[in-house]
């Protein structure tokens, strides 16, 4: 089934469409108010301390669909343009460096496909996923924080690649999810969900326990 369009007279689909003069409005409140808030947190002054984004990574896992040294075409192409046309940028094909048996894998299978973003295009990434893609996931109660890790790098998956607005449904051959990494530096898990808050990313709030009778 097609999603719907996004609303263009919304505000967060005008700022993602429209043409950007000089830094990205999101690299603008890291520095002016993320940074803020790191030092308000957590006492950290010096710039060069600051957590940073380095660069969000994208993967999709092609291995349910292997059943020969190459991907069906329609795996193949359905991948490759789902992650160019949410991205702006052509991913790479993954192939296994070795067999595996259990997992019916064998050398040369073209197993994952993933992109790597940074700079503006990091940026302007995260700025849809925040604004545009998480508002449309069914039943969305917000994005899960417990997939940080010891390094401050956050990861979140998505079922289906129908959220961005990018992607119209009634033309794709099937349907698939992918795994999003945001990759810092100078960071923890503390730092990384302040900064990402800050930058917009939508948590789940947490939920009062229920008071007992009596």
């Amino acid at each position: 089934m097609a999603k719907n369009k996004p609303n263009q007279d919304d505000p967060a689909t005008q700022a993602a469409a429209a043409p950007r003069q000089g830094m990205h409005r999101l690299r603008q409140r890291y520095l002016n108010e993320a940074r803020a808030e790191v030092t308000k947190q957590f006492g950290v002054t010096n710039p060069m301390a600051m957590p940073v984004l380095e660069r969000i990574v994208l993967n999709v896992n092609m291995g349910r669909f292997l059943d020969g040294p190459k991907l069906p075409p329609n795996v193949r192409s359905t991948v490759i343009d789902t992650l160019t046309q949410i991205t702006g940028q052509k991913p790479i094909v993954v192939k296994a460096k070795k067999s595996v048996s259990n997992f019916k894998v064998r050398e040369g299978m073209e197993t994952s496909a993933m992109v790597t973003l940074r700079g503006d295009r990091m940026w302007d990434f995260l700025d849809r996923f925040v604004n545009l893609a998480t508002p449309r996931i069914k039943d969305f109660r917000g994005v899960s924080d417990t997939a940080f890790d010891s390094a401050g790098n956050f990861s979140v998956g998505l079922n289906e690649q129908g959220v961005f607005p990018e992607i119209n449904m009634a033309n794709v051959n099937f349907t698939h999810g992918m795994n999003i990494n945001f990759v810092f530096r100078n960071s923890d898990k503390a730092k990384s969900r302040a900064v990402l808050e800050t930058l917009g990313m939508p948590f789940r709030k947490p939920v009062a326990p229920k008071k007992k009778a009596g």
